[in-house]
């Protein structure tokens, strides 16, 4: 007999939980076939058969929560799968003796665990629905385009409108006028309530942005800075970046570059508190904070200070790409030294951005909008950003804290600073 046990999930991530089975107890599996699915704080996994046999008991059923180590399954390496039985007739075969027709499945159907509870809940049919995933991996945006159709009004038979009958009207004593008209059923809106288990990693989620506010001296000081000289480079120099490079030269990698310049003018944004000490980092592993469909995730560019713009560049695509399609590694979350988020892709003006533990700085960038300043006495009107820095106020000191923000402005109003930065 064999043990299937929770495997290691990566720093500091020391429980799971089980999303779905994709092997049933009496079910032979082969050598690397999926066995089940994993969902982590970061993210989700599949456990694959190290070696061939038969699941002779599983040992935690869907939704239940897993330690590192715990055993999840028991195989049987000697033993063999139950043959089908086949009626005499020969009934399970198509014509000529040929093998049956196999249909998807639901079960067959590669799926986020999130799809399959939106899925569920809607009752969808997964396996009627193409995934947009890597694969062809359902995601939870092709559940909700499915379910939309049917939210649509029913029709009667052969597609015709639902009949409606006239109600008989017959005269009666008028109502007192104290007493106001009631409203048709047809008009009443359906109160409901809808309950959700979180996701682990939206509890985790939950729980570190807590933890943030609770064991850091937080604080957060802001700055503007004006984006036409970053704009006009990039409005330059996209045709022959793209044709050389592959990718386009978009405002993320900018803000990588003068982050880490201004981290290493101002090195205590750049490390954590352990204990009594100050552990300084002198390595720059940029955290980029990404929407995906199960929560923020923050993957990390190591070695950033290493990186061209267009290294940068085709790795905050990889990241956004991979992030969608749910196929980011436990490698990619983790670490990271300072981290950088965007609010400004979804529309936000201004906001104050939380900690990534034990890290002690994480930078804001927000909306571009036009606004009248006046450089040099001369109002005009240009492209502005807002930024936000949050720091620990442990260990940087508000003077620290908003000379880095300056720091980080003046590279990004003259960008060819940055160049002999690098």
């Amino acid at each position: 007999m064999t043990n299937i046990v929770v495997p290691e999930l990566g720093e500091s991530v020391v429980e799971a939980r089980v999303a779905r089975w994709l092997k049933q107890e009496g079910e032979r599996v082969e050598v690397g076939d999926p066995l089940v699915e994993l969902e982590t704080e970061k993210i989700d996994l599949e456990v694959n058969a190290d070696r061939g046999g038969v699941i002779t008991s599983i040992k935690h059923k869907e939704g239940d929560d897993v330690k590192i180590g715990e055993v999840l399954a028991v195989m049987d390496e000697t033993a063999s799968a139950p043959q089908e039985k086949s009626s005499g007739d020969g009934s399970q075969r198509g014509p000529q003796g040929s093998a049956p027709q196999v249909t998807k499945s639901v079960e067959d159907t590669r799926a986020t665990p999130t799809a399959r509870n939106v899925a569920k809940d809607h009752d969808v049919n997964l396996a009627s629905i193409q995934g947009s995933g890597a694969a062809g991996r359902v995601m939870k945006h092709d559940v909700q385009k499915a379910i939309a159709p049917a939210a649509s009004p029913s029709r009667g038979p052969q597609g015709s409108s639902p009949q409606v009958t006239a109600p008989q009207v017959t005269k009666a004593p008028s109502p007192a006028p104290s007493a106001p008209p009631a409203r048709p059923a047809s008009m009443r809106t359906e109160r409901r309530e809808e309950r959700q288990r979180m996701s682990k990693r939206r509890a985790t989620i939950a729980r570190r942005l807590v933890e943030a506010q609770h064991n850091a001296a937080m604080l957060t000081t802001f700055n503007e800075v004006d984006m036409s000289a970053v704009m006009a480079l990039r409005e330059r120099r996209k045709e022959p970046f793209k044709l050389q490079h592959g990718v386009s030269l978009g405002i993320a990698s900018f803000f990588v570059k003068a982050s880490i310049a201004a981290l290493r003018a101002f090195p205590l944004l750049n490390a954590e508190i352990q204990g009594d000490e100050i552990v300084i980092k002198h390595y720059y592993d940029i955290g980029l904070a990404v929407g995906a469909e199960g929560g923020l995730v923050v993957p990390v560019l190591r070695d950033a200070d290493q990186m061209s713009f267009a290294e940068l560049e085709g790795a905050i695509r990889d990241f956004a790409k991979r992030a969608a399609d749910g196929t980011l590694t436990l490698h990619d979350l983790t670490g990271g030294t300072f981290t950088i988020t965007n609010g400004g892709v979804f529309g936000s003006l201004m906001s104050t951005p939380i900690l990534n533990p034990p890290q002690v700085g994480i930078l804001g960038l927000h909306k571009i909008q036009d606004r009248a300043v006046a450089p040099n006495g001369e109002v005009v009107v240009r492209p502005m950003m807002y930024l936000a820095l949050s720091y620990d106020h442990r260990i940087v000191d508000g003077r620290e804290a908003v000379q880095f923000l300056v720091k980080v402005k003046e590279y990004i109003e003259d960008p060819g600073n940055l160049l002999l930065e690098s």
